[in-house]
């Protein structure tokens, strides 16, 4: 009989150690990894086929809130997502299932109700909190950041990502091991799939991917 293999992608070493504990609980056989950051996440996919569920935080090193949900969708949409996340409006919730998450489990959640999230995922349904009804909240142009997100590739995502950090091209060419032709190239891609002409154009509209977007 063939294991289940989670991947559990939080930042906090605790968190990540309580949700293992819990999988471990309800699926004595599964096959679990753990990453704490999105650069981790991509590498550890492609390393590893099959996954059966991602149980994913919105707040980790290299991405800016949903992004990496909306890359991810894109690059392999074969592989189920559970948002997982300490930001439990109903908002939030419902705009994680509008990017392709099979659903939303609250950090607050017991051990019982992540037991039963994650049965329903893997059986294919959608599960969101009882007391929360879906209803779909993603705004037009948010649509078209989506979009544009998810036509990234792998690297030019990871380009973007530095960039919202404010890191410069020659930080980014170090941090991908790179030139800085190379990145100049992909920013400059990134912003005519934007179509925006500046760095602090390109932050404000990928920001709108935040959980909690800035008002405009």
């Amino acid at each position: 009989m063939t294991s289940t293999r989670f991947i559990i992608a939080d930042d906090h070493p605790l968190f990540r150690s309580a949700l293992r504990g819990a999988l471990s609980q309800a699926f004595p056989q599964a096959e679990i990894q753990e990453v704490g950051d999105v650069q981790n996440l991509f590498e550890c996919i492609e390393q590893q086929a099959d996954i059966d569920l991602l149980l994913l935080d919105l707040h980790m090193p290299g991405a800016q809130g949903f992004s990496a949900l909306i890359h991810l969708q894109s690059q392999h949409p074969e592989i189920p997502v559970m948002v997982v996340s300490a930001s439990e409006t109903p908002e939030v919730m419902c705009r994680a299932i509008d990017y392709g998450a099979s659903g939303f489990l609250p950090k607050s959640s017991s051990p019982e109700q992540i037991e039963q999230a994650i049965q329903q995922v893997l059986k294919g349904e959608r599960w969101l909190p009882e007391n929360v009804p879906y209803r779909p909240a993603k705004q037009e142009q948010e649509k078209d950041i989506a979009a544009v997100v998810a036509s990234l590739t792998p690297q030019q995502f990871r380009v973007a990502s530095y960039l919202i950090q404010g890191l410069l091209n020659k930080q980014i060419a170090w941090e991908l091991s790179v030139t800085e032709a190379t990145i100049k190239a992909h920013i400059t891609e990134i912003f005519r799939k934007l179509g925006v002409h500046s760095r602090t154009q390109a932050v404000l509209l990928l920001s709108q991917l935040d959980v909690t977007p800035p008002t405009p």
